[in-house]
């Protein structure tokens, strides 16, 4: 409906993207009115959604008429930015950007460039980038995940945990079922993309490969070495990073100072 009203590419795309901005809020004033309050993210992750997304087709344009390590440049830059924004939930834990940064590069760089060597991926920026992207991209939430839920199994058994250390528990092996349950629960969401793969969904590479012309049987089993490596990536990110930061929980004497807010005010 809306391409008959808007006949150019760009009023057509902004016609779209503030339909689904109006639905987005739509959602979050129904989510607060149960005092769920994410209205400020949902405001921040619109507006740098639209942006550095836009701002990341100019950057595709000019890198498809550049030289190939172009690409090895804009991955390493999303590596970093992926640090910095899943380093952002192991909030109370020093060093977290550290752990994040070293945990992706190990989970999302390793894939990439191991699965590059191998041909898995193309030595092309058209398809090194989008593919890159989409690793790098899995591995942040996956970290974030990890790491959100450790720092919160951490502060919900802060007694267990010291109760553990009074009796003369290594601190490390105190937190390991956190870790445990930290790395579990973040893989969930990539276990049942490969659970439900052609089933619930098919991811728009596929579709977009059959479409340019493809094999549809190649670009089936294409799609499934993609979420393959998504999930390789998301798990060995989630694992690095979660090891990392389990000692950084506690002091150089092997005192736990991740705790709740309350108790780390008196």
């Amino acid at each position: 409906m809306l391409s008959q009203f808007l006949k150019t590419p760009l009023t057509l795309g902004l016609g779209q993207a503030a339909i689904v901005v109006v639905l987005c809020a739509v959602v979050t004033a129904f989510a607060r009115t149960y005092s769920i309050h994410v209205e400020r993210e949902n405001a921040v992750g619109l507006s740098r959604g639209i942006v550095q997304i836009v701002l990341m087709g100019y950057v595709l344009a000019f890198a498809l008429k550049g030289p190939k390590w172009v690409a090895v440049i804009i991955l390493v830059g999303m590596i970093l930015a992926a640090g910095v924004t899943a380093a952002r939930r192991a909030r109370g834990i020093s060093g977290a950007l550290r752990v994040s940064l070293y945990g992706l590069a190990t989970g999302a760089g390793l894939v990439i460039v191991l699965m590059t060597l191998c041909g898995v991926i193309e030595w092309k920026i058209m398809s090194l980038i989008p593919i890159g992207s989409m690793i790098i991209a899995t591995s942040m939430n996956t970290s974030a995940q990890a790491l959100e839920r450790f720092r919160s199994e951490v502060v919900s058994h802060t007694g267990r945990i010291e109760a553990a250390l009074s009796l003369g528990a290594d601190p490390v092996l105190a937190v390991t079922p956190y870790v445990r349950s930290a790395v579990e629960a973040s893989l969930i969401p990539r276990i049942d993309n490969l659970r439900s793969l052609g089933i619930v969904w098919i991811p728009g590479l596929m579709a977009g490969m059959v479409l340019a012309g493809s094999d549809p049987i190649y670009s089936a089993i294409y799609q499934f070495v993609v979420i393959a490596m998504l999930y390789a990536a998301a798990a060995l990110s989630s694992l690095t990073t979660t090891l990392l930061i389990r000692p950084r929980a506690f002091s150089s004497a092997g005192q736990l100072t991740l705790r709740p807010k309350k108790a780390a005010a008196h």
